[in-house]
């Protein structure tokens, strides 16, 4: 018997369109690219910069699929794991700049 409780088990990765994928990716991108926005003050902004590009083509990415891969699981895990990617790669990006920035403060005082 299946579970319902298991992640590969859920709607969102098994019987979904995908399009709510790219309406939360879209929503998710925005405020990533806002936070990534406000760190390029930082002398850190080549990485800033990166993280909004990589973002942004994560996202197109997550649209192509969408259009070009035909409906089932493979095209949801697809758009799952570039969402994740999305996230990942703000959250490591933002976690370096506070880094750099908490280093610089420390060797001014």
């Amino acid at each position: 018997m299946s579970d319902p409780t298991k992640m590969r088990n859920q709607p969102a990765l098994t019987t979904s369109s995908g399009r709510i994928w790219l309406v939360v990716g879209a929503v998710t991108t925005a405020i990533c690219v806002v936070v990534l926005l406000a760190l390029t003050q930082e002398p850190t902004v080549g990485l800033a910069v990166f993280a909004i590009i990589a973002d942004v083509v994560l996202y197109a990415c997550m649209v192509a699929v969408h259009l070009t891969v035909r409906t089932g699981s493979a095209r949801l895990w697809v758009l799952a794991v570039l969402f994740g990617l999305i996230v990942a790669i703000t959250l490591v990006v933002v976690i370096i700049i506070a880094l750099t920035s908490a280093v610089e403060l420390g060797s001014v005082m």
